[in-house]
């Protein structure tokens, strides 16, 4: 059993989706937890209310990751609130979807200042909390669009292509401060975000054709950061944990073992 008594963790964007599931698995596994979010006061108090029925404890803070200022002062309030900070987890995110040619540059400049510059305030400032600890955690929640150009989603692409490499300079720059810095790649994921460009019946359906069968469960993301988290885990770092289903395997060609007929998708 993976033992978490006594640390204390900031998830960003962990009011809804990956970010809430993340911050229950840390509850549950005994961390007191800084529940963030940005415009959901509602479902943050609820998450934080679900934490503590997991046995953990759980407070809310509002904060813009996409502003510094706003950055660190949930990095000071947190670590005066707790008495210090050992986990750091950047999940904060936005995006929209628009081919390059007809994007709105307002949103596209959003998607980097949340899903990029607020991932580099928070690991930069939850940093220096660790290093005064004498140690600690970050995990950043990236995606496999880091590597993978899918169309429509340049922003978003850009900036977690950006969130690994940070990650990874990161690691190397923290190390010698007994701070571990790893990534985490979760798949297509069963989120409220999903559906901004999805309706269920499309998740459903596209769901069922992945290579497990459906998509994945914010929980599940959760138990990679508890994991990577765990002391257990203390010669791991600038890695990345895939979380994805399978979604990144050639299973689109996996079952083909005929050549499809001219004229067939």
């Amino acid at each position: 059993m993976t033992d978490l008594n006594g640390k204390r963790a900031i998830v960003s964007g962990s009011s809804r989706g990956i970010g809430r599931g993340i911050a229950i698995q840390l509850a549950t596994a005994g961390a007191e937890v800084i529940i963030n979010y940005r415009s959901h006061p509602e479902e943050a108090n609820e998450v934080v209310e679900l934490c503590k029925a997991a046995g953990g404890k759980a407070h809310a803070i509002q904060a813009d990751l996409a502003i510094q200022s706003e950055v660190e002062r949930l990095v000071d309030e947190s670590a005066a609130k707790m008495g210090g900070l050992d986990i750091v987890i950047s999940n904060a995110a936005y995006s929209d979807r628009h081919l390059m040619l007809e994007s709105d540059l307002d949103e596209f400049r959003k998607t980097i200042d949340i899903s990029m510059w607020g991932a580099f305030y928070l690991v930069r400032s939850g940093a220096q909390k660790l290093i005064e600890a004498g140690g600690g955690n970050i995990v950043v929640i990236s995606s496999p669009h880091a590597h993978m150009a899918i169309p429509g989603a340049m922003a978003y692409n850009m900036a977690k292509a950006a969130n690994d490499q940070m990650a990874r300079t990161a690691a190397c720059e923290l190390a010698h401060h007994g701070i571990r810095v790893n990534i985490i790649h979760p798949g297509w994921t069963d989120t409220p975000g999903e559906r901004k460009f999805f309706s269920e019946e499309t998740l459903q359906r596209e769901g069922e054709k992945l290579p497990m069968g459906r998509l994945g469960a914010p929980d599940e993301i959760g138990y990679g950061v508890v994991f990577l988290c765990d002391p257990k885990s203390q010669y791991i770092t600038g890695s990345t944990l895939t979380i994805d289903g399978g979604i990144q395997l050639p299973w689109r060609e996996m079952y083909r073992t005929k050549e499809k007929p001219a004229g067939t998708n």
